[in-house]
């Protein structure tokens, strides 16, 4: 067993204890609860890049075969200027823009059909066929309609993220009990006003769960697109060329990017989640 091996697995069990540790600590500030619940992932994270460079190393294994961290690091730094346009090809354009109209769709289809009991009979079952459709079936078909830039990958994540959000919609549309409906009707509202008053209130916990779906859908619908054609520009576009040229660490530098940027929309996405819904109990009990 070599050096690098050693000191692989000896770091694993030293921060094995240490997040032992830190699991068992009880702190009784906010900010302290916090900070420990970004500290032991952090401490974990960093013990897979530990382990997985002193694997790589320890046993010497080929790069094609599997990166170690440190390559794809240095892959990364010199590979700004081409991961920052391909960044902004598929996450600032297909994915956020096909995000948005998607779960925007989603849900005013959800309030429609929330409305009209002839729409829910009849366009909620086409909204099971739709969500069933193969993503690798429809690219092609999204990239002969919309051409080979962006909005045909836009496309594709508007279909991916239409369905959860109209599912969870109407889901949660229905949440509220029957005694609020009641005592809404006592007060004779209208339908719009026990909506926006009680029902869509009810809804937020259900539309914000769709939204976190959507978040992490959005991105791998668009980065499996871009492999049925895009210009010479896009993270799924650079994996696809990358794999074939057999430069791997390339390969890994985008999904290192990937995986951030879809974290950080995840986190952001949850982020408004808990200020919107703060009220909420299972908020509350967090």
């Amino acid at each position: 067993m070599n050096w690098a091996l050693t000191g692989a697995l000896l770091f694993w069990a030293a921060a094995w204890a240490l997040n032992q540790w830190l699991a068992r600590l009880n702190p009784r500030s906010p900010q302290a609860r916090r900070a420990l619940g970004l500290l032991i992932p952090a401490v974990f994270g960093i013990t897979l890049l530990v382990v997985w460079e002193g694997l790589v190393h320890g046993f010497n294994i080929s790069p094609v075969l599997l990166t170690p961290p440190s390559a794809i690091w240095a892959r990364i730094t010199s590979s700004l200027p081409t991961l920052w346009a391909d960044f902004q090809q598929t996450f600032l354009k297909a994915v956020l823009i096909g995000y948005a109209i998607g779960c925007g769709a989603g849900f005013l289809t959800a309030i429609a059909i929330d409305r009209s009991p002839f729409l829910q009979r009849g366009l909620l079952p086409l909204g099971n066929l739709v969500s069933a459709l193969p993503i690798i079936g429809v690219a092609p078909i999204m990239v002969m309609w919309f051409g080979f830039d962006w909005p045909s990958k836009a496309a594709v994540v508007i279909i991916m993220t239409f369905f959860p959000m109209l599912v969870n919609t109407v889901q949660g549309l229905s949440a509220s009990s029957a005694i609020d409906r009641d005592l809404m009707r006592t007060y004779a509202s209208s339908y719009w006003q026990a909506l926006f008053k009680l029902r869509l209130p009810a809804a937020t916990p259900f539309i914000f769960n769709a939204l976190k779906i959507n978040s992490t859908l959005a991105l791998i619908g668009a980065i499996v697109a871009e492999f049925f054609g895009t210009p010479i520009v896009g993270m799924g576009f650079r994996i696809s060329t990358e794999v074939g040229r057999m430069n791997i660490d390339m390969v890994w530098a985008e999904i290192a990017m990937a995986a951030l940027a879809g974290s950080l929309f995840y986190g952001a996405v949850a982020l408004l989640e808990r200020a919107v819904t703060f009220w909420h109990p299972s908020m509350r009990s967090g």
